[in-house]
């Protein structure tokens, strides 16, 4: 009997179990993709490195350090030119508001003062007469009333204007008459008739004088001789 060679036997086996063995076709078949188009990994890996930006290129997009320095210094300039007009704006408004409280009280106190006046003139009076007819008792009564008047104006910042003895002054008195006096320079105060007040710069009420005449020329001031 003969025996069979080896390529015999293979043959036959592959006939008896055809599903033992894998066709080329197959073996790359399971290489591929359902799509039937390979798909290498390294081809993967390159397209998720295009995907990511450059370093470079994304750091142009970002702004510099100094740029950075210099916008905020250039906020913070503008923030405080901004505060100072504020302050300066608020100042003003200060100033002029206490300009203007000040002045609507000078005058509040101006039209007090000028109210006041004419009673100031009775006590005045009324001392006058007292002094003259003897009224003792009245006396002393008067002149503390008008004593502690007067001192309360002053406070309140008026001046009595009571020139006797001084240089005329046209601005603060106002002459009614002149009277011949050698002895004294010219222009000289002789007697005050009516006292005049003044509250700061502004002169309530004149006083009512009798000036000197015949006598030296008054020198003037130092200053109005320079």
């Amino acid at each position: 009997m003969a025996t069979p060679d080896k390529d015999q036997v293979l043959d036959a086996s592959a006939t008896d179990n055809p599903g033992t063995g894998a066709s080329p076709s197959a073996t790359d078949a399971a290489g591929q993709n359902p799509a039937g188009s390979p798909e290498p990994a390294g081809e993967a890996a390159e397209v998720a490195e295009a995907e990511i930006l450059d370093p470079e290129d994304s750091a142009v997009d970002e702004p510099d350090e100094s740029e950075i320095v210099a916008q905020a210094k250039a906020e913070v300039a503008e923030w405080q030119d901004k505060y100072m007009r504020l302050h300066a704006e608020w100042d003003t408004y200060r100033r002029r508001t206490n300009e203007q409280r000040a002045a609507e009280k000078a005058i509040a106190t101006e039209k007090l003062v000028g109210n006041l006046i004419p009673v100031l003139d009775d006590f005045e009076r009324t001392i006058d007469y007292a002094v003259n007819n003897g009224e003792v008792g009245l006396l002393g009564g008067v002149k503390a009333v008008y004593t502690k008047l007067v001192d309360t104006l002053v406070k309140d910042g008026v001046e009595v204007l009571n020139p006797e003895g001084e240089a005329f002054d046209a601005l603060e008195a106002q002459a009614v008459a002149t009277v011949p006096d050698a002895t004294v320079p010219d222009e000289t105060v002789a007697q005050v008739y009516q006292k005049g007040y003044r509250m700061g710069a502004k002169v309530l009420r004149p006083a009512m004088v009798t000036v000197t005449t015949g006598g030296p020329k008054r020198e003037k001031p130092a200053e109005d001789a320079e």
